[in-house]
């Protein structure tokens, strides 16, 4: 079983950038898709971004594509966000999730393994 962490969230001015990690722990991330998830009160976990086992096929939420990057490092067994170009409609708790599947699910029920969520806010 592995276990997520994130962290790296915080204040950041709109238009500014900020690096989520998510480190595992428990198993190696090389066979796990993974990804992160958005969620604000009252409103549903939301897809941002999604990475495959090898790290070569990405998917993004239209909203955040061309600003986020996803990326996932083997050797550090992380997976990472880089966030840029920041609005205040990014704004909320950022979920890492993983599952070990060679597909890359962009809907949350296909992830098994979550860390407790990090808080970004882009505010002025």
């Amino acid at each position: 079983q592995v276990k997520l962490v994130e962290s790296g969230g915080g204040l950041v001015q709109p238009g500014g950038s900020v690096r989520l990690s998510c480190a595992a722990s428990g198993r190696s991330l090389s066979n796990y898709a993974a990804a992160w998830f958005r969620q604000t009160p009252g409103k549903e976990r939301e897809f941002v971004a999604a990475i495959n086992w090898s790290g070569s096929t990405t998917h993004y939420a239209d909203s955040v594509r061309g600003r986020f990057t996803i990326s996932k490092d083997t050797a550090k067994n992380t997976v990472e966000l880089q966030m840029n170009s920041l609005r205040p409609e990014d704004t909320a708790v950022y979920y890492c999730a993983a599952e070990i599947i060679h597909t890359i699910p962009v809907e949350a029920s296909g992830y098994d393994y979550w860390g407790q969520g990090t808080q970004v806010t882009v505010s002025s």
